[in-house]
């Protein structure tokens, strides 16, 4: 889908930002259902002291505050890594209906890779799920990312 790659790239645009500040490059965009742009993030643990302080939370923030509600109902986020377990559980309590992700991650991934909290029939809400959406992308960001820190 032609917007789910606009979104995607702006993703990308965020997480680059996230490597310039030292920051693990990881973009985040919620977008309403009339696809207009609710909030974003890049990820700032380091920067702002706060463990909490991941793209997809600081995005869900926004996102909440100028939609005056914490509940999403009918957004999607567009993230350039798959989600991790905070992250998953926020997106399931935020009532998203649906998370685009880029690149998997097998260290760490809470929405296919180790575990899937965002379809867990156990819990009362479940996202649709897409994932590979500029993959190599979010990927090549990561790893030259770690690369210049080993």
């Amino acid at each position: 889908m032609e917007k789910d790659l606009i979104f995607m790239k702006r993703a990308l645009e965020l997480a680059q930002r996230a490597a310039k500040v030292e920051e693990v490059p990881v973009g985040a965009v919620v977008v309403s259902p009339e696809g207009k742009i609710l909030g974003e993030g890049f990820n700032q643990p380091v920067h702002l002291k706060d463990p909490s302080a991941h793209a997809e939370i600081l995005a869900l923030r926004e996102a909440a505050q100028k939609l005056g509600n914490y509940r999403l109902l009918g957004c999607t986020i567009y993230v350039t890594l798959e989600p991790c377990p905070m992250c998953a559980g926020a997106l399931v309590y935020a009532r998203l209906k649906r998370l685009v992700f880029g690149a998997h991650d097998p260290k760490s991934g809470a929405c296919g890779s180790l575990y899937n909290l965002v379809q867990d029939p156990r819990l009362n809400h479940r996202l649709e799920v897409e994932s590979g959406l500029l993959a190599e992308e979010a990927a090549l960001l990561l790893r030259d990312f770690f690369r210049t820190r080993r």
